[in-house]
């Protein structure tokens, strides 16, 4: 190899490299789309709509959120699957659109083991079970009793194969009870349908249902995880209210199109945990229920691929599934 053609082959070489460091450098260079796969006034909306104004003042550009709801999640992270892998859109993937939702839906239009780049986690939130105003009890173990009395009563969740569904589904099984599951597009509706007597009672992800709670218009009897919510420090967990092992805390996570550049990934990765972090959108987050955390992009790639195994294994036990 003479030495024109060796200085031509390293030009060659290093040339993709020095192309994804000058777009890692530029980007981003217009507005970031972020999905979110559900309704406003919910959980997922409230995190991303709050975190991502910190973001685009960090980054320079707009987070412009977009709700797609539907299809428990799936329809809103097909869009992001489908989209260009160049960092312009992202999406709000959850326990259940990335782990639990494959089980559950016979037709998925996407595979979140492999059409996902994971960029970061954003966090976990608290389920909790309340009551209605007209539903006449205080705890737990009054639920479990006026539920055996009134064989199909009605419990609502913020849609069908979402983590609040597989919530409702334990506590049916390991209560001994008898529900219907009533899904909902969203918590909003099947909160309004609570607060005016409707619906007996839900499982639903606590930012929505916080203000409700404090301004008594609905009655948290437990949390669903592993420990007591700081927001609701006198309302216990399922277990310590008598079903011993129960645990459902979900996650969420933020996700691009498979096939994004690393720097890309990590550009972002530096400005979302970096507002996760900040003390004002921290506490506004841990205020209502939410409890954000970061991660690096691989810490959510394996949190992802243990969770679809083992939500995999929870669903067939339980036999769920949405058509």
């Amino acid at each position: 190899m003479t030495a024109r053609t060796f200085a031509a082959l390293a030009v060659a070489l290093t040339l993709p490299l020095a192309a994804g460091l000058a777009q890692a450098q530029a980007f981003p260079a217009k507005p970031i789309r972020f999905v979110v796969p559900y309704l406003p006034g919910g959980t997922t909306d409230l995190v991303a709509r709050t975190v991502g104004e910190h973001v685009a003042q960090k980054l320079g550009q707009p987070v412009v959120i977009e709700n797609r709801a539907g299809a428990g999640g799936n329809i809103g992270m097909d869009a992001v699957a489908k989209a260009a892998p160049d960092g312009y859109t992202v999406g709000f993937g959850a326990i259940s659109t990335n782990a639990l939702n494959p089980h559950l839906y016979r037709r998925m239009p996407f595979d979140p083991r492999k059409d996902f780049s994971a960029i970061a986690m954003l966090g976990y939130s608290t389920i909790v079970l309340e009551v209605g105003p007209a539903v006449p009890v205080k705890d737990v173990r009054e639920f479990i009793a006026h539920a055996k009395q009134h064989p199909g009563l009605q419990f609502g969740t913020a849609g069908a194969g979402t983590s609040m569904h597989l919530a409702g589904v334990m506590f049916a099984q390991m209560a001994g009870v008898d529900l219907v599951h009533v899904p909902y597009k969203g918590s909003v509706p099947g909160i309004t349908d609570m607060v005016g007597g409707h619906l007996p009672a839900m499982f639903d992800n606590l930012p929505a249902s916080l203000p409700h709670i404090q301004a008594g218009k609905l009655r948290a009897l437990a949390v669903a995880g592993r420990q007591r919510s700081p927001s609701l420090p006198d309302v216990p967990t399922l277990a310590e209210a008598g079903l011993a092992g129960y645990e459902v805390d979900p996650w969420f996570g933020l996700y691009g199109p498979a096939g994004m550049d690393p720097k890309v990934v990590q550009v972002l990765n530096a400005a979302f945990v970096e507002a996760l972090a900040a003390p004002a959108v921290r506490d506004k987050l841990l205020k209502a229920g939410f409890t954000p955390q970061g991660s690096t992009p691989q810490e959510l790639e394996r949190l992802t691929q243990a969770e679809f195994q083992r939500l995999g294994q929870v669903a067939r036990r339980a036999q769920m599934s949405v058509d």
